[in-house]
């Protein structure tokens, strides 16, 4: 390849959705004909940007910079003027600013026409000779401050470095030589104005993280909040409000929301760029009544929100307008819609005077979120510029809708979503609850509807829903992308991004599949009585569902490499795992509370199941919290989610009441086992009696043989007298009659008495036992008995009638291991294992 200097210039542009778009790899580590040397051994890339350059801009440049130098072990210079030959050269800049991107405009090597007038619009492109001495260059041109960001991030993920680097500690794997694929890139303007995510309870987790982290929710704690969303071309934010005030709490915040990019607003109950935590300190340092009530104390609101207009003048904003109760909770019950009116009225004359323009000038938006719509049905209206934002019922599913038969509001709509929820029927608050699936087909309604001014979600604590946010902003930006049939195929690609292509397949389906079984219920709404244990094999289903993807994720988990361990953990292992446990432990509940009312012995070791479980929540979290990354991730698992009495939660995890039954209380039941499909299987543990001597007795021993256990007596030693009765009955109700076929399954213990073998008796219902010698004089079986680990003795017997019969089973030497009983009535199929027990009621 002849090496000029490469000028790779970054123009981030906003405009129409184009044929070509930047979604598509432009940067390859392969080279071929038709690319443009970035890196490689030989060469070192440097950065140029305008010297007058846009602080926000600069902050994602010198981001760029460490981007590349993560991935290709160098870091790039920062320029702001070119003397001589610069190769590569990495240009940055936004159209309009009179910058370098004006000049390559003016000689006709960009095309102005597909970035003057757009928004937040980015083109990335090679062009020939921008500079003397340079022959060739990429162009990425911005048509604003924000297309210009989104431009450069998008260059980072190319390059290998996930928007998710620090929030999910995604490592970056390096790379020797990259190259830009000649062509001309962009991802077009977004479909949706305003894209955007709120923190909400936030505590304890977030919160307690952010304070051991940064010191509290503060700037520091939001520059990284700010780059991620601008990282996934988000652009909006509600910040954290759960006895926070975003403004007030750090005087950095807002001018660095501002300076990065970040449009900010206040929750659907804050108005005029106000925390409702604001109002309390403002009453406590001006001595002022707590009166949030406009009809009786109206002069002080006014007041309290021109402070609000005043402190963010200057700053980009979405100001919420309207009024709710304190501490998002409704007004009074005798508010009225005209009162609401002149609130909002009011509102609009305190942002005019503040701003000095006309209201219409400063975006506003108005929240119909519970009684709130309820308002606008009856009749409430606000400004035609006000855009209106509908609501979810804070599970996903969207209230109202524009109807599209009438005159549309010319203000636009928006919707407010939910990943996260504080309310009945439980609080949602621990982990993703949403398959993308949903949040798709609800948010593609809302597109379709008109809804495209406004998309904010609800995402909690922010980092267990790291999936999902990735899907909203993904859809916010071109809604149309996605169909019904290419979710699957977007989690994949997400996966990839995050894990590379190797493994992509299989942690995508692991992904939507989780997220699908916590919407069949929310974790914290599960509990021993949500699935049954009588109907259908319910809890035993899911509970296998959730067990077998738990198992899949932990053998995928010994391939992923070291450096992924912790991104795995996080994205895929812990949300699994932890889950699939909460499943084990209520369904082990379940069947404590079952066995126990029937004073079964059994209950006992399930009441130790719930609590084994119990405490591997406890060690899940904790890893979570102070193991992987280091401990980066302290208190981010501290949400509480078992135990919940009523619909909030509480402080801590509550282990579930459990019973234990005692020996002199358990009542002994027989079981009777039923025979279905021309068969019964009975595991050897399940007699319904037993019968000992005082010599000899028998024992099960757990986990013996092919399926659940064996039974045999002790001591080994003691041969059996011929008065002493040594036996086991098995209780069967038939439907059929006639010859059956009885297939015992014992351990293949050989003839070690002097080549006798080992005999037992075999009867029905008292008759006469008929002698069997099962292991005497070897016929060539030895082999098939080796193989297979088990010895079949087969009997023939007459039932005379259906209904109860009692098989007996009597040893006439030690050292017989019964595992399983076949009887066959005419449908027993082949099998290895032999049948899966048959049902049994007990009496």
């Amino acid at each position: 390849m002849n090496r000029f200097p490469i000028l790779f210039f970054f123009v981030l542009l906003f405009g129409t959705f184009g044929n070509v778009q930047a979604t598509e790899r432009f940067i390859t580590a392969e080279k071929t004909n038709d690319v443009i040397l970035l890196k490689d051994k030989s060469v070192r890339i440097s950065l140029y940007a305008d010297a007058q350059m846009d602080a926000g801009i600069m902050r994602a440049v010198k981001n760029l910079q460490t981007d590349f130098q993560k991935v290709t072990g160098e870091q790039p210079n920062i320029l702001n003027q070119i003397s001589g030959t610069t190769s590569p050269l990495i240009i940055i800049g936004t159209v309009g600013t009179k910058s370098v991107i004006d000049d390559l405009i003016r000689q006709k090597k960009i095309d102005g026409k597909s970035l003057i007038g757009k928004t937040e619009k980015y083109v990335i492109q090679n062009i020939s000779n921008p500079f003397p001495g340079v022959s060739e260059a990429i162009v990425i041109a911005g048509s604003d401050k924000r297309g210009t960001i989104y431009g450069i991030y998008e260059v980072s993920q190319q390059i290998g470095v996930s928007p998710w680097y620090y929030w999910a500690d995604v490592p970056v794997e390096t790379k020797e030589n990259l190259y830009f694929k000649k062509g001309i890139y962009t991802d077009g303007e977004p479909a949706v104005e305003y894209r955007g995510i709120f923190l909400n309870d936030e505590e304890p987790s977030l919160g307690g993280w952010a304070r051991a982290t940064f010191g509290g929710i503060n700037s520091k704690f939001y520059e990284k909040v700010f780059e991620l969303i601008l990282r996934l071309k988000g652009n909006y934010l509600w910040p954290a409000m759960w006895g926070k005030a975003f403004y007030d709490d750090d005087a950095l915040s807002g001018p660095l929301a501002n300076e990065m990019g970040l449009v900010m607003g206040t929750s659907h109950h804050e108005p005029m760029a106000q925390a409702q935590t604001d109002w309390h300190r403002y009453i406590k340092r001006n001595n002022l009544p707590n009166v949030w009530d406009y009809s009786k104390n109206s002069k002080v609101l006014q007041e309290f929100w021109k402070a609000g207009i005043v402190r963010s003048k200057s700053w980009e904003k979405l100001i919420t307008v309207g009024m709710r109760g304190d501490g998002d909770e409704a007004m009074g019950e005798g508010t009225n819609i005209s009162l609401l009116e002149k609130i909002v009225k009011d509102q609009r004359k305190i942002i005019a005077e503040v701003t000095g323009k006309k209201a219409d000038k400063t975006p506003q938006i108005w929240a119909l979120y519970k009684e709130v719509q309820d308002y606008y049905d009856k009749g409430m209206r606000v400004p035609d510029d006000v855009i209106l934002l509908f609501c979810d019922d804070n599970w996903g599913n969207v209230r109202k809708l524009p109807d599209l038969s009438k005159p549309l509001h010319k203000g636009g709509y928006g919707m407010y979503y939910h990943f996260d929820y504080v309310g009945g029927p439980r609080n949602s608050k621990w982990i993703n609850i949403s398959p993308i699936q949903r949040v798709w087909e609800q948010m593609n309604l809302s597109y379709e509807h008109k809804v495209d001014k406004v998309w904010v979600v609800n995402v909690g604590d922010l980092k267990p829903m790291e999936f999902p946010i990735s899907f909203f902003l993904e859809m916010a930006w071109n809604p149309k992308q996605f169909n019904a049939k290419n979710l699957l195929e977007y989690t994949e690609k997400w996966a990839a991004q995050q894990f590379g292509e190797k493994h992509s397949k299989e942690i995508g389906r692991m992904i939507n599949l989780y997220a699908k079984y916590n919407r069949r219920v929310t974790p914290e709404t599960l509990d021993s009585k949500t699935f049954s244990l009588e109907n259908y094999h319910e809890f035993e289903t899911v509970l296998n569902d959730y067990r077998s993807l738990a198992v899949d994720a932990l053998r995928l988990k010994d391939q992923i490499p070291a450096e992924y361990q912790d991104v795995y953990y996080q994205l895929v292992l812990y949300p699994i795992d932890a889950c699939s446990n909460l499943y084990e432990m209520y369904y082990a509940v379940a069947k404590n509370k079952e066995l126990a009312a029937k004073k079964n012995i059994q209950a006992n070791y399930y009441a130790d199941k719930v609590k084994e479980c119990f405490e591997r929540n406890a060690y899940l979290d904790n890893k979570y919290n102070n193991e992987i990354a280091k401990g980066k991730w302290t208190h981010m698992m501290d949400q509480m989610k078992i135990g919940y009495k009523a619909w909030f939660d509480g402080k801590v995890n509550v282990l579930p009441d459990v019973i234990y039954i005692s020996e002199a209380t358990a009542t002994p039941k027989d079981k009777i086992f039923a025979e279905e499909n021309g068969y019964v299987s009975i595991e050897a543990e399940n007699f319904a009696r037993m019968n000992n001597s005082d010599r000899i007795h028998w024992e099960v021993i757990p986990d013996f043989g092919k399926t659940k256990s064996g039974i045999t007596t002790f001591p080994q030693n003691a041969y059996p007298k011929s008065d002493e009765n040594i036996y086991l009955e098995y209780d069967i109700n038939f439907k059929s009659k006639g010859e059956v076929e009885v297939q015992l399954l014992l351990a293949p213990t050989l003839n070690f008495n002097h080549n006798k073998g080992l005999r037992y008796e075999i009867s029905f219902d008292g008759g006469k036992p008929e002698t069997v010698n099962f292991n005497g004089h070897y016929r060539g079986e030895l082999g098939k008995w080796q193989s297979e680990h088990i010895i079949k003795s087969v009997t023939k017997h007459q039932i005379s009638q259906p209904g109860k019969h009692t098989l007996r089973f009597r040893i006439l030497e030690p050292g017989i291991v019964l595992e399983k009983i076949l009887i066959d009535t005419g449908g027993l199929k082949p099998s290895y294992l032999g049948a899966p027990q048959s049902d049994y009621s007990e009496k």
